[in-house]
């Protein structure tokens, strides 16, 4: 199975939580938005970045499998 990221860039408001729980799935651009280098989510990774998405206060970010 293959998880990967949805991201609502215009919810963000640059919290960074997301890359502190979860620095190789989620990063942070200059002015501190997120961003992913891919949207697809690293088997080792998956519960970090589920972590990261239930800890956005915005709720930007959406993890599907399929």
């Amino acid at each position: 199975m293959t998880t990967k990221v949805t991201l609502d860039m215009e919810k963000c408001c640059g919290y960074g939580i997301c890359a502190e729980i979860c620095p190789s799935v989620f990063k942070l651009d200059d002015q501190g938005f997120v961003y992913v280098d891919s949207n697809v989510v690293p088997e080792g990774e998956v519960d970090a970045a589920q972590e990261a998405a239930d800890a956005c206060p915005e709720l930007v970010i959406d993890l599907h499998t399929s």
